[in-house]
């Protein structure tokens, strides 16, 4: 195998591969990347045996072939070549070497045999739809920060995509949890995806993903299967297994009688939600909500560290609540809301509250209390 790659193109192929590639091993092979040259095109593919990426790019092959070698290695090597130059990695199957070439600076690693890489098998998908990545993009940012990271709970450990209604319209919904907190984002459906069977992302999944769907203007295919789903641009498949389990019944954690309602400046809110913050305990980190006619009081006072209170301009109408969240969740959630305004909507203070953006009901939150 012989090629030659301009380094920017190079550095953007591995660096998805590597990313993929699990760092402690006990199967060397999957510490590497599978290089696959011919035509005009080289491929490059990583796996850890749940996710699979791989990433076409343009290339300049003089001899077709295919090696495998150490993912992290040749991203550190490509990152520190010079911006602009031109690459020559070329395998000799004799010696088992792969020499990468640029300028004056030669480096010559160790590879492995690419019979012993593992491909994921391929699925037969029962769905197969075209969304705008912009719209992946917001289905999944604005979820992805409520799902879990306990173990023991390994279903709620992604996200849950799947087809639902919002109003009697069909939509492709998005929904993550922990138990503490919960967001449950909406888009219309595209068409093909009315068959297409709910299924748990995981969350290495969901970030691996984050860096297809930067484009604007990229379209992307997506194919889901009972066990697997797959994201597809022209230059880049990201293939990932589903967390096998079921997800909760998430309807019944939200709130439908809250009527006492708040809409704040979510810029303002988040701000003064970070600045009260700063005295608090980092264990329990409680934020008080005072609220009155269209005043709230944000206050935490920390035993061991001081206390602190800042005052809020509110449109807030209904009687004097005093309520105490997690200062994090609070955070998390307000800094998903695009539009200027957040609405929170709450019963007492020991049920849990509801928040969405402005007039806007296909972004919806739901963050539980704690005694303050």
């Amino acid at each position: 195998m012989k090629l030659s790659i301009e380094r920017g193109i190079l550095l953007k192929a591995v660096a998805q591969a590597q990313s993929v590639v699990e760092r402690r091993n006990t199967i060397p092979i999957l510490a590497n990347v599978l290089i696959e040259a011919e035509g005009d095109k080289v491929r490059f593919r990583a796996t850890d045996l749940d996710i699979e990426v791989v990433d076409a790019a343009p290339a300049m092959v003089h001899q077709a072939g295919a090696t495998t070698v150490a993912a992290v290695t040749l991203h550190e090597i490509t990152r520190k070549l010079p911006d602009g130059a031109l690459v020559e990695l070329s395998a000799d199957p004799q010696t088992g070497i792969l020499t990468v070439a640029a300028g004056r600076a030669h480096f010559k690693l160790a590879t492995l045999p690419r019979e012993d890489f593992p491909v994921m098998a391929n699925s037969e998908y029962s769905a197969t739809f075209t969304a705008p990545a912009p719209m992946l993009r917001r289905l999944f940012d604005k979820s992805k920060f409520a799902i879990s990271t306990e173990e023991t709970r390994y279903y709620l450990n992604g996200v849950y995509l799947h087809v639902s209604e919002n109003e009697g319209d069909p939509v492709l919904r998005c929904v993550a949890t922990d138990g503490h907190r919960l967001a449950r984002i909406d888009a219309p459906l595209p068409q093909g995806a009315d068959t297409m069977p709910g299924v748990i992302v995981p969350r290495k999944t969901v970030g691996e993903l984050r860096k297809l769907l930067d484009d604007d203007e990229a379209e992307i295919e997506v194919s889901v299967s009972d066990t697997k789903i797959r994201f597809a641009t022209p230059a880049i498949t990201l293939t990932s297994k589903v967390i096998d389990g079921t997800f909760p019944d998430y309807t019944r954690v939200i709130p439908v009688g809250n009527t006492r309602k708040m809409e704040v400046d979510a810029a303002d809110f988040a701000r003064a939600v970070d600045r009260v913050a700063t005295v608090s305990s980092e264990r329990s980190r409680a934020v008080k909500l005072t609220l009155d006619e269209d005043r709230l009081v944000l206050s935490v006072n920390a035993p061991d560290s001081g206390a602190a209170e800042e005052e809020l301009s509110v449109a807030y109408a209904d009687e004097p609540l005093e309520i105490g969240f997690n200062a994090k969740y609070l955070l998390e959630i307000a800094s998903q809301v695009d539009r200027e305004n957040a609405v929170f909507l709450f019963n007492t203070a020991g049920d849990p509250t509801l928040m969405r953006e402005g007039t806007d009901l296909s972004a919806v939150y739901v963050v539980m209390p704690m005694r303050v």
